[in-house]
């Protein structure tokens, strides 16, 4: 399914203006602008995940319709098939399930965000959307992304259809980003607001992703396994869109099919570690202690087959594959691209500088200092997966148009109250960089852009620049230091000609992180 997109004015003080893309930006040979070029490529990315083809691509029925094939996994279909799901992208999940599985669908329960059934019909996505009479009982919650009460509504619905499951019962697990928020179950006597106020101060001490997870499932009655042992003994099958650098299953949602690793004394060192041991809620000392004195000891999972049928791995491929349609040299540098923005935004900067230098013979070398400089600043990012020589050795390569593809999800640490997400943020940085460094006859564009179509609280998925971008911006009267220094890009971008540099799609119904597309065209 394409995912239409469209650019749209802001809603701003003031009259509208026409949309305008740069007075550098050439047509291409195609008829298409290198922005217009920019924007297609994200919409095949964010296509190439969209719920109902990743659906199909990992499910099928024999022609008799008497088994369920799951990859290279068969289990026996008898009126017995139950269906959960909870995630930013379950409600397309479970549509696309249900028109598959069809009447061997006994029961579902999906926990989806709030408002979101409303948002996809209004957006005409009624494939988004199940069937009336589904055999699916949507609940909707975790308004922006927070736990409330009307997620831990759904996910008792979750438990109690687990539980009541036999060993003749095959459960079909849906789940995707966000999945977290959707199913906060803590375990009696724990309170939700205790669990989040324990999260909440962990958070602010500095704690990793890791270390919140570790103690989020260990109060959890569903995360950590705890899903896969409440539908024990029937069999589980785990259907995973991953919104986590690496796919690692025993982080996506915080886990709820796969065993937990950890101990209770990880738990007890990580609260020691951020001085909140003592200030410890006594239901939370309960839990843990109940838990270090369980007989029956760690619960396993070899009832499950957890199976990744989307990620940011997936949505790049099928991005590189269209810019070589277009005539572009692509790459993809990371699908691992993590760290503070700002440290993310120099290197993609100084990346732009030395790729436009080794693209073109008319401009001289980048210096020794600099290229050290940039393999400096990736050693920084930690990126396990960064294929940065081998990019700069293709651009070096090239006889024409470059394209060079990232994804991940890099963090803004906020200083301002401004409105603006991380796609946001991070084009805007690298449009600052991109005027630090000589480019050369080189056309350069940047695109960030988020594949769920919403980049923090506003209505775009991101935004695109150009090496033109600060001085666009003077010519406007607009400051980028003053509008990066209160992160409030979005409003920096809405007044920006006319709000022509950002990139809306409306709610994409997948969630796979971000995309970064970064453009070299020689003139």
């Amino acid at each position: 399914m394409a995912v239409a997109l469209q650019v749209l004015p802001c809603l701003v003080r003031g009259p509208s203006r026409p949309l305008l893309w740069g007075a550098s930006v050439a047509r291409m040979a195609s008829g298409m602008t290198l922005a217009e070029q920019a924007r297609q490529l994200f919409e095949s990315a964010v296509g190439a995940v969209q719920p109902g083809p990743m659906l199909q691509r990992a499910l099928s029925l024999d022609p008799g319709g008497r088994q369920l094939k799951v990859r290279d996994r068969s289990f026996q279909l008898r009126q017995n098939l139950y269906l959960v799901g909870f995630g930013k992208a379950v409600l397309g999940m479970a549509a696309a399930a249900e028109e598959l599985l069809g009447q061997h669908l006994v029961q579902g329960v999906i926990s989806v965000p709030k408002g979101i059934r409303a948002a996809m019909e209004h957006a005409g996505k009624q494939e988004m959307l199940l069937k009336p009479h589904s055999r699916v009982q949507v609940f909707e919650g975790a308004e922006n992304n927070l736990p409330d009460r009307d997620a831990l509504r759904a996910a008792l619905a979750i438990q109690q259809l687990a539980e009541g499951l036999t060993a003749d019962d095959l459960l079909l697990v849906l789940i995707s980003g966000g999945g977290s928020a959707l199913l906060p179950a803590p375990i009696p006597p724990v309170t939700l607001e205790e669990k989040q106020m324990l999260t909440k101060l962990l958070a602010a001490r500095g704690a990793t992703i890791q270390e919140l997870n570790t103690i989020r499932k260990a109060l959890s009655q569903l995360k950590g396994g705890g899903l896969a042992q409440a539908a024990y003994p029937a069999q589980v099958v785990s259907l995973i869109l991953s919104d986590v650098v690496g796919d690692p299953v025993e982080v996506i949602a915080s886990a709820p099919t796969v065993a937990s690793a950890h101990s209770v004394q990880d738990c007890l060192h990580i609260l020691n570690h951020y001085g909140l041991r003592a200030a410890l809620p006594r239901s939370v000392k309960t839990v843990l202690s109940r838990a270090d004195s369980d007989p029956h000891g760690p619960h396993t999972c070899g009832h499950v087959l957890n199976v990744i049928i989307g990620s940011n791995v997936l949505a790049l491929a099928e991005a590189q594959k269209q810019a070589e349609v277009l005539g572009y040299r692509a790459m993809v540098l990371s699908t691992a691209m993590q760290g503070d923005v700002k440290s993310v935004a120099q290197f993609y900067g100084l990346l732009a500088h030395v790729a436009a230098a080794r693209l073109t013979s008319s401009m001289a070398a980048a210096s020794m200092e600099e290229e050290t400089k940039l393999h400096q600043l990736a050693t920084d990012l930690q990126l396990p997966d960064l294929q940065l020589e081998e990019a700069l050795e293709a651009v070096a390569e090239a006889k024409g148009p470059v394209c060079i593809l990232a994804g991940g999800e890099p963090t803004v640490q906020l200083q301002g109250s401004g409105k603006g997400g991380r796609n946001q943020e991070l084009a805007l940085l690298v449009g600052a960089e991109l005027g630090r460094w000589p480019l050369g006859p080189v056309d350069v564009l940047f695109l960030s852009g988020g594949t769920d179509g919403q980049d923090g609280p506003t209505e775009a998925a991101g935004a695109w620049v150009m090496s033109e971008l600060a001085s666009q911006a003077a010519a406007e009267g607009l400051d980028v230091a003053t509008f990066l220094a209160h992160n409030d890009s979005h409003t920096f971008f809405c007044r920006l000609q006319g709000g022509a540099h950002l990139l809306y799609t409306g709610l994409t119904g997948t969630n796979v992180m971000d995309a970064h597309l970064l453009f070299l065209r020689p003139q």
